[in-house]
């Protein structure tokens, strides 16, 4: 059984500041990740891995193919999907840690982490405790924690972004650059932590550049380059 499987999925962009010029970028994209399967995207930059994640996750739209995630007991097709079936989609299965923080201003650095916890309905205090946990693994000073976010330095950032992403435990989880900013101890964080979601059953697409953590965490490599095209 497969958690999440991509077939023949092409997408282009159109350039609408330069007369709706047609930038073709992936075709036929395919590959299946199982449950307790980390699957690596692996090419140089501009090939297309980023985009690959965000037609996941559903930020991009795909031109033709299939996106299809296991929620529950059912198979959805994100390329044709409703955005509400999109998004419930994304409540109860898809999680999805992308390179940057985005920052809430005046909002605490523990409250950020909490915060997706609480969507789900979990109650504040539980979500508390649980966002606390997660920042001392990450190795985050507690007295960081009453702080917004928006002043830490590029790596502290990078920590609560983590903590916040891979608290809900998702059974499918897309990590774009997980370990970028980060110093080898936290990256042996992320490294714990993937193998520990593996172990539970989650199904993971990451994109990976450094060549250690790669091999600590994969199972299978996606070479992004066979799907790339050219405009």
């Amino acid at each position: 059984m497969t958690a999440l499987e991509l077939k023949d999925v092409a997408k282009t962009f159109t350039m609408h500041l330069q007369g709706g010029l047609k930038l073709p970028v992936l075709r036929d994209v395919s590959f299946a990740v199982r449950p307790g399967q980390c699957a690596v995207l692996t090419g140089p930059s501009g090939a297309g891995k980023s985009s690959i994640l965000k037609l996941i996750y559903g930020n991009y739209r795909c031109d033709e193919g299939a996106i299809l995630v296991r929620d529950g007991d059912t198979q959805v097709d994100l390329a044709t999907a409703a955005p509400r079936r999109i998004l419930a989609v994304r409540r109860r299965a898809l999680g999805y840690v992308t390179q940057f923080l985005r920052a809430v201003p005046r909002v605490s650095a523990l409250d950020i982490v909490a915060e997706p916890l609480i969507a789900e309905g979990i109650a504040a205090a539980e979500a508390t405790e649980a966002a606390a946990a997660m920042l001392r693994r990450f190795n985050v000073p507690e007295r960081l924690w009453s702080l917004p976010p928006a002043t830490f330095s590029g790596g502290e950032q990078q920590r609560i972004n983590l903590a916040r992403g891979l608290l809900p435990e998702h059974p499918i989880l897309l990590l774009d650059e997980p370990t970028a900013s980060l110093d080898a101890r936290n990256r042996a964080v992320v490294v714990d932590i993937v193998r520990e979601r593996k172990s539970r059953g989650a199904a993971i697409v990451a994109i990976v550049h450094d060549e250690q953590v790669r091999d600590d965490i994969a199972d299978v490599g996606v070479d992004v380059t066979r799907f790339a095209t050219a405009a």
